[in-house]
């Protein structure tokens, strides 16, 4: 059943890395307009149908939320703060690529999100030896990735430097560029996994929100809705702020595109989604280990890094570079792969 459950919660991570390949396919929309749209699916309408799947016959999540308004408010907060995550988090792919950005975000997502969740909930106690252990084991395997990364972008780069130099200047503008645009990548990544961290701190707030006697595959799912409503709340002001800051209100009256884009968002929404709602059930299988259950939240950030990565490679990000960076990076990715499981060997 454990593994039953590990092999969900990967399927989930695998859409979920997955994501954002659709939003490629998305035309003549700026970058605001297609991610609140596809917001809407990933963290509005999907995550809704999901919670209802939660909610016995007879009731609703309306009663559910209202009789525990203390911990339904503090999970959409933590939504809320999570939404800011969310905003830099697609800022940290555009300066690093989907590999690396990801990986770093990701990355302290995981390790703030396991750790602070039963902290701020009253569960220190949840924090085992393992649990921290398998936390210690991931960061390491996504600071590997990150030196790949580094490594990666000076060699993008050598080859500008070198035909600036031979020109006699001192230093090549390109590099400069592809440099600060990393530094500034690795700044937008930490803030990005830092606030994302979130989600898991408004799930563990939000587990009273659920009915008695309810599977536990779905008993997480009303919570989950409410930190993606809070997340969603977040980015629609944003975003619409930047439809008004630079006029791309007329992207909306596109006729033209709308069955395109309309499909595309709503299948990266629906691979989005797929993480949390296969976090549900894949926790549903790990209650028998307490240990894997506090972990999966980390396990599924771990398998997001991995399989980004793996899409990186697919998208050609990694083009050119050596065979030694890419060894780097087989190395941390197999680093996270093996702190999935981990906690579970040394329960």
């Amino acid at each position: 059943m454990i593994a039953l459950g590990l092999f969900i919660i990967a399927i989930g991570a695998f859409c979920q890395s997955s994501s954002y390949v659709p939003i490629n396919k998305v035309k003549e929309w700026s970058w605001e307009s297609y991610w609140i749209v596809q917001g809407v699916f990933a963290w509005l309408v999907l995550p809704l149908l999901g919670a209802w799947l939660a909610v016995p016959q007879g009731h609703s999540l309306y009663e559910l939320f209202g009789s525990n308004a203390s911990a339904s408010g503090m999970t959409f907060f933590y939504g809320v703060l999570w939404g800011i995550g969310g905003l830099t988090f697609g800022l940290s792919m555009r300066y690093l690529g989907v590999a690396l950005g990801q990986s770093l975000a990701l990355g302290t997502c995981a390790a703030l999100g396991t750790l602070l969740a039963p902290v701020f909930t009253g569960h220190a106690s949840d924090l085992t030896s393992s649990v921290v252990i398998g936390v210690v084991v991931t960061l390491v395997g996504i600071a590997i990735i990150g030196i790949a990364g580094g490594m990666r972008s000076r060699e993008q780069a050598s080859p500008q430097s070198s035909s600036a130099e031979e020109g006699g200047t001192k230093s090549s503008p390109a590099k400069e560029n592809i440099e600060g645009a990393f530094a500034k990548g690795i700044i937008v990544a930490l803030l990005a996994g830092f606030m994302s961290a979130c989600f898991n701190i408004g799930l563990a707030a939000g587990q009273p929100l659920q009915f008695e006697g309810v599977s536990p595959m779905l008993a997480s799912l009303p919570a989950t809705f409410l930190v993606t409503l809070g997340g969603f709340c977040t980015n629609a002001v944003y975003c619409f702020y930047q439809n008004g800051k630079n006029r791309t209100w007329g992207d909306y009256g596109k006729t033209s595109v709308w069955t395109n884009n309309l499909l595309f968002c709503l299948l990266a929404g629906a691979l989005w989604y797929s993480q949390f709602f296969g976090l549900s059930l894949g926790k549903g299988f790990l209650a028998e280990s307490p240990v894997l259950t506090t972990f999966a939240f980390c396990i599924l950030m771990a398998l997001n890094v991995t399989f980004s990565n793996l899409w990186g490679i697919i998208l050609r990000e990694w083009k050119g570079c050596s065979k030694r960076t890419v060894t780097v990076l087989v190395i941390g990715l197999l680093v996270l792969i093996i702190s999935s499981f981990l906690p579970g060997l040394l329960e």
